[in-house]
């Protein structure tokens, strides 16, 4: 079996998931002296962890690479406008601008002035 360098992250899963096994009283898969059980104080983590060190599980891990895509990008294709066109286009833009601008009339401030000021306190008595 190939030898694997696992990460601390991949070691914690499989230690954790091999103590649980054996927690739940699956066999052992490395002779243990019943003296060296008694220092460990039979402790489920401590065994799987002496089993991973001595290359033992039968597990492995499958670590997937990213795809590598050789796609080119592709552009979303502008039409070129020719120069008339494009002032065309500028003129009726600001055709519509002017429209819209006459549509909300800039407020002066004699039109404000008519307006009632809000009274006060001491005024509404």
């Amino acid at each position: 079996m190939e030898e694997q360098n696992f990460s601390k992250y991949e070691k914690a899963r499989i230690i954790g998931a091999r103590a649980l096994q054996i927690s739940m009283n699956a066999p052992l898969l490395i002779k243990i002296e019943e003296d060296d059980l008694e220092k460990i104080n039979y402790d489920a983590i401590k065994i799987a962890e002496i089993e991973l060190d001595s290359n033992i599980l039968p597990i492995s891990v499958n670590k997937p690479l990213p795809l590598k895509k050789e796609e080119v990008l592709k552009r979303a294709k502008e039409k070129k406008l020719s120069d008339e066109k494009a002032e065309e286009k500028e003129a009726e833009e600001e055709q519509e601008i002017a429209k819209e601008g006459e549509i909300m009339e800039l407020a002066n401030p004699e039109d404000e002035s008519g307006e009632e000021a809000p009274k006060s306190n001491s005024e509404a008595e």
